[in-house]
C-alpha cells in the first residue's frame, strides 16, 4: 500500500469536527451543544485527534480551552476545510433548492406575526419560495438544515449569529365586550372579576412573563394567578381572548393589528411589562445566500415598521 492511499493519513471525521467546534467556541460544553453530543464525547474525540497528531492540541484552563501551538496551526485549516465542505453540499443539493429558503420559527410567531406578512415578501421577491417550519425545536442552522430561524430567548445560541428582531414584552388583552357592563374591566384591580388565560412554558423555550409576574408588578396579591384555562401556545390564548372568555397576556407585536382593528382591546394604558428575552433572528455565521440576505433584510424592515406602529397604539 502506497503512502498516498494510507487511510491513516486522514484522521476520523468526528474527531476533526469535535476539535474544530471546541477550538472555535473555546469550550467543550458549547461544542457538545452545537454537535448534539455529550461533553464527554467531545473530549474523547479531541483526545483521539491528539493521538493522531502526536501531541496536545488544547489546554484546559479556568477561562476555557486554550490552543497549543499545534492546535493553533490546525484550527484555521479545519475551519476552511469545513467551509469548503458546506459549499460542496450547496453544490450537491443546490439545484433543487437554489431559489428556496427554509425558515424555522416558533408556532405562535408564525401564526401571529410572520405568516400575515408573507404576502408582502412574495410580492417583492416572487422568485423566492419560502418553506416555513413552525417548531419549538431549533433547526441546525450552522449545518445548513435551515437558512434563517427566529427563537424566543436571550440569544445563547452557539455557532450562529443572533440579533434582536422584536421585543417580547407583554400586555393584557381582551375582547372589547369585557370593557362594558356591570363588571367592566377598567382598572387592573377589576381583573378579580375576570378569567385569566394562561400560556404554559415549553421545555424548549425561555421563561416568559406570566400572570403571577404581571400581578406582582402591580401589587395585586388579592387576585389568584393560578386559576384559569391554559394553552401551550400564545396564539391559542389570544384567540380565546378574542372570543371573550377572559384576559390574556400577549406580546404587543402579536396583537398590534387586532388592537388597531378593534378586534381586541388593551384595557390598561400602563399595562406593558418588559422582559429581558426577545424574539431573535438567527443566521449562520459567514456569508448568506442572496435569497437569505433578501429575506433577512425584509424581516428587519418589517420589524422596524412594526415597532413604529406599536409606539403609536
Amino acid at each position: 500500500m502506497s503512502q498516498d492511499s494510507d487511510p491513516r493519513k486522514l484522521p476520523p471525521l468526528n474527531a476533526l469536527k469535535a476539535f474544530e467546534a471546541a477550538a472555535r467556541l473555546s469550550s467543550v460544553s458549547l461544542a457538545a451543544k452545537e454537535l448534539s453530543v455529550t461533553p464527554g464525547a467531545v473530549s474523547q474525540q479531541v483526545r483521539l485527534l491528539e493521538d493522531h497528531a502526536g501531541g496536545p492540541l488544547v489546554r484546559r484552563e479556568a477561562g476555557g480551552l486554550v490552543l497549543t501551538e499545534l492546535g493553533a496551526r490546525l484550527q484555521p485549516v479545519l475551519r476552511d476545510a469545513f467551509e469548503h465542505m458546506k459549499r460542496a453540499a450547496d453544490i450537491i443539493y443546490g439545484p433543487s433548492r437554489r431559489q428556496s429558503l427554509s425558515i424555522s420559527v416558533p408556532p405562535s410567531f408564525a401564526v401571529r406575526w410572520l405568516v400575515p406578512r408573507m404576502a408582502r415578501f412574495s410580492a417583492q421577491h416572487p422568485e423566492i419560495e419560502v418553506w416555513i417550519s413552525a417548531d419549538m425545536q431549533l433547526a441546525d442552522i450552522a449545518g445548513g438544515r435551515a437558512d434563517v430561524a427566529v427563537r424566543y430567548g436571550q440569544g445563547d445560541y452557539p455557532g450562529v449569529r443572533t440579533e434582536v428582531l422584536i421585543e417580547a414584552g407583554v400586555i393584557p388583552i381582551c375582547s372589547p365586550s369585557l370593557l362594558q357592563g356591570p363588571k367592566a374591566l377598567l382598572t387592573p384591580a377589576d381583573l378579580i372579576h375576570h378569567t385569566l388565560i394562561h400560556v404554559g412554558r415549553s421545555t424548549l423555550e425561555e421563561p416568559r412573563p406570566d400572570w403571577s409576574t404581571w400581578l406582582n408588578s402591580r401589587k395585586l396579591d388579592q387576585i389568584d394567578a393560578t386559576l384559569g384555562p391554559r394553552f401551550d401556545q400564545t396564539a391559542f390564548a389570544i384567540e380565546d381572548a378574542v372570543h371573550g372568555r377572559g384576559v390574556a397576556l400577549a406580546p404587543r407585536a402579536f396583537v398590534a393589528a387586532d388592537l388597531a382593528s378593534g378586534r381586541l382591546a388593551a384595557p390598561f394604558a400602563d399595562g406593558y411589562l418588559a422582559t429581558d428575552n426577545a424574539y431573535r433572528l438567527l443566521t449562520r455565521r459567514g456569508a448568506l445566500r442572496p435569497e437569505a440576505q433578501a429575506f433577512v433584510a425584509w424581516l428587519r424592515a418589517e420589524a422596524a415598521a412594526d415597532a413604529v406602529v406599536r409606539d403609536e397604539l
